[in-house]
């Protein structure tokens, strides 16, 4: 009697590739100095922000009760963001540059999976750490005001939500970029556009088409969310909605340069 021939190990599953090459883009990702130096940089700048405004106002006449502090973290993350869109941004583009997502790709055939850990462990990465600074940015000015300053709880729910919101939806926007371009030059002068600069030149330029454009780009949206303002003919909840559909779009075409085209 001749034995059965031994069966092949079947596929794996798509939750369990997807969960190793997670964990595999979480050690990738800082085990990278460059990520550990938008992360240093993210926080001196909260921090130091924090600070900075605790303690001119700890120098200032005492006006009644204390003013928030959590609005200091909110006007922080304003600048901040950007050390830590730079810091998802690189995650996916590094190894474009370097020729290491050629192996990336034989270790995950799956090019839907892989870009799904990227930008899963970019944005929440980012987005973890967003919260926890803008926390310790609130906290570091509440200290140094002498009291001056306090930290209430509703108020800390509220704008650490809206830093999430607004920090996620700037790290899917600087990945769908990067997986988009595959350059990390090229997608951090299109993150700086789009958040930055034109937001900034369309806004003052005193045209009513500029001023329109200016109202639906990502970099309005997040200001207004992060400071509370509402611009010309934009409330809040239209500036969360545009950054989202920026986000989403992005994504989008990150996923489908990232499956359909051929990497070099």
């Amino acid at each position: 009697m001749t034995a059965a021939p031994a069966r092949g190990a079947g596929p794996v599953s798509t939750p369990r590739v997807l969960g190793r090459t997670c964990a595999a883009e979480w050690a990738r990702l800082w085990t990278v100095r460059t990520s550990w130096w938008f992360l240093l940089a993210a926080a001196v700048v909260l921090l130091g922000v924090g600070a900075l405004v605790g303690t001119e106002v700890a120098g200032e006449p005492a006006t009644g009760s204390p003013e928030p502090a959590w609005r200091v973290a909110s006007a922080a993350v304003v600048p901040a963001q950007f050390a830590l869109l730079g810091l998802a941004l690189t995650a996916v583009t590094a190894d474009h540059g370097t020729g290491g997502i050629v192996p990336t790709l034989q270790w995950t055939p799956r090019r839907s999976v892989l870009f799904t850990a990227r930008a899963a462990v970019a944005v929440l990465s980012a987005t973890a750490l967003g919260v926890v600074l803008a926390a310790a940015s609130a906290g570091a000015a509440a200290l140094a005001s002498g009291g001056r300053l306090d930290l209430p709880a509703a108020d800390g729910v509220s704008v650490l939500g809206t830093v999430a919101l607004v920090v996620a939806a700037g790290a899917a926007l600087a990945v769908g970029l990067g997986a988009l371009l595959r350059s990390t030059a090229g997608a951090l002068v299109g993150v700086f556009l789009l958040v930055l600069v034109l937001p900034l030149l369309l806004g003052n330029a005193g045209w009513t088409w500029a001023t329109a454009v200016a109202e639906v780009l990502p970099g309005t949206g997040a200001v207004s969310l992060l400071l509370g303002e509402d611009g010309q003919g934009t409330t809040r909840q239209a500036a969360g909605a545009v950054l989202l559909a920026w986000a989403g779009g992005a994504l989008l075409l990150g996923w489908l340069r990232t499956v359909r085209d051929d990497v070099r």
